[in-house]
C-alpha cells in the first residue's frame, strides 16, 4: 500500500444509499451513470481525461465489475460551471437519452458564496432527476480546493450538506479526506493539484479510490439491504424559487430579433464546451432580441471571448440594465457563460428584451454579443 491508500468510510454518508442501483445490478440489467459537474469532472489536469481523471476510473472500474455491455457512462462535466447551470443543463445533457440509474454531482468547488443561490441549483438538480428519473440514484462529491481544505465543514459543503440531508442523498467528501492526509503530512496538496483546484493523475487516482470505496460499500449487500428500492418520497422544496424545471433553449426560439444573425461555426479557440455552438450573433450597437418565459427565473447562456461586449436587459418593458462580462479569462478563449436575470416573486410571463450597448470593456477587441441558448425555468 502506498502511503496515501486509506479507507474513506470516515469520510462518506450512505444515507439513503444507492438501492435501486444495487437492484438492477442483482438481476444483471444494464446501467446509466452520468457525471455533472465542472472541470474536475471533465477531469482536467489529468494527463489524460478520458482515461485518468476520477470519472473515467470510474467508468472503468463499473464497466470491469459489471460488464462492459452493460454499463453506460454520460460524461456531463462542462469547466468553469455552477449548480445553477447544472441544473439548466439537465434535461439536454444527461437526460437527453432517457432516464438513468446513477447521478453523480460535483460543484463543491465552482459554487459561490450565494447560499440560496447553490441550494436553488443542488435542489433544482435532485428534483429534476426524482421527477424525471425517478428510480436514479443520486451521490454527491465534494473535491478539493483551497477553500474546502479546512478542519470545520467549508462553507460551499455545508450548504451542499443541507440539500442532501434534506433528500436523504448520499455524498463523499473527498476534500475531508485530502486534508487528513495533509495534516498527517503524508501529501502536500500541491503535489496532487499543481494548480491548488485541478488534481493531476495522482490526484485523480484518489478521488477514484474514495468512490470506488464508496460503491463498494453502498453496494454491499448488507448495506444495500437496509435501503428498499424503488421511488422516492419528494419532500417540500427547501427553496420554491429552486430550478426544478429548469431547462435550456434554442436561441433560435427568440420570438424577435433585430441586427443578430445565425452563426453556425464555434468562435476560435473555444473552451469548456464541446456540444452544439449554433448561436446568435451581433456586433452592431442596439441590436436586439426578445423572447417571453412564464415562470420565476430566466438568463441566457452566451459565448464569451477577446471581443465580448456589454449588454443591457429590460424586464417586462422596464428599465433597461447592463450586464458586463468580460473578464480575465475572456483574453485567452471563448467559453459559456450564463447571465441570470432577477429571480421573481411568482410564477408569471416574462417579456425580456435584450440589446446590444455598443459599449466594452477597455481589454476587449470588439462590442459583440453571442447568445447559444435562453435559460428558462418554466413551472
Amino acid at each position: 500500500m502506498s502511503k496515501l491508500d486509506q479507507p474513506a468510510s470516515h469520510y462518506m454518508s450512505l444515507r439513503g444509499g444507492l438501492p435501486n442501483l444495487n437492484q438492477k445490478l442483482f438481476r444483471n440489467e444494464p446501467i446509466a451513470v452520468a457525471f455533472l459537474g465542472g472541470s474536475i469532472t471533465e477531469g482536467y489536469g489529468a494527463s489524460d481525461p478520458n482515461k485518468t481523471s476520477w470519472r473515467a476510473i470510474t467508468e472503468s472500474y463499473l464497466r470491469e465489475r459489471f460488464s462492459e455491455e452493460k454499463v453506460t457512462c454520460i460524461n456531463a462535466g462542462v469547466g468553469g460551471t455552477n449548480s445553477t447551470f447544472g441544473a439548466h443543463r439537465m434535461r439536454e445533457h444527461v437526460l437527453l437519452n432517457g432516464e438513468i440509474d446513477l447521478l453523480f454531482v460535483e460543484f463543491s468547488v465552482n459554487d459561490g458564496e450565494d447560499r440560496e443561490e447553490s441550494i436553488r441549483g443542488m435542489e433544482g438538480i435532485v428534483r429534476q432527476c426524482r421527477r424525471l428519473s425517478p428510480q436514479a440514484d443520486i451521490c454527491f462529491l465534494y473535491t478539493a480546493a483551497e477553500k474546502n481544505l479546512s478542519s470545520g465543514m467549508p462553507f460551499n459543503i455545508a450548504v451542499h450538506e443541507e440539500v442532501a440531508t434534506h433528500y436523504h442523498i448520499p455524498s463523499v467528501n473527498f476534500a475531508a479526506n485530502i486534508y487528513n492526509l495533509i495534516e498527517a503530512g503524508q501529501t502536500r496538496w500541491e503535489e496532487l493539484a499543481p494548480d491548488l483546484v485541478h488534481p493531476n493523475d495522482a490526484g485523480y487516482a484518489l478521488y477514484a479510490q474514495y468512490v470506488q470505496t464508496f460503491l463498494e460499500t453502498a453496494l454491499a449487500r448488507e448495506s444495500s439491504s437496509a435501503y428498499k428500492p424503488g421511488i422516492p418520497a419528494l419532500p417540500s422544496p427547501k427553496d420554491e424559487r429552486n430550478y426544478e424545471y429548469a431547462a435550456m433553449l434554442d436561441s433560435r426560439q427568440a420570438v424577435q430579433q433585430d441586427g443578430f444573425i445565425l452563426k453556425e461555426a464555434q468562435p476560435e479557440p473555444l473552451i469548456n464546451w464541446r456540444y452544439h455552438s449554433e448561436h446568435l450573433f451581433t456586433e452592431i450597437k442596439e441590436a436586439s432580441l426578445s423572447f417571453t418565459v412564464n415562470g420565476r427565473s430566466a438568463g441566457l447562456l452566451l459565448l464569451c471571448g477577446p471581443d465580448t461586449g456589454i449588454f443591457e436587459y429590460s424586464l417586462n418593458g422596464l428599465i433597461f440594465n447592463q450586464v458586463q462580462l468580460f473578464d480575465d479569462w475572456c483574453l485567452g478563449a471563448f467559453r459559456p457563460v450564463i447571465a441570470m436575470f432577477p429571480l421573481q416573486p411568482d410564477n408569471h410571463n416574462m417579456r425580456i428584451t435584450v440589446r446590444n450597448t455598443g459599449l466594452k470593456d477597455e481589454r476587449s477587441t470588439g462590442t459583440s454579443v453571442r447568445v447559444l441558448k435562453v435559460l428558462s425555468n418554466i413551472v
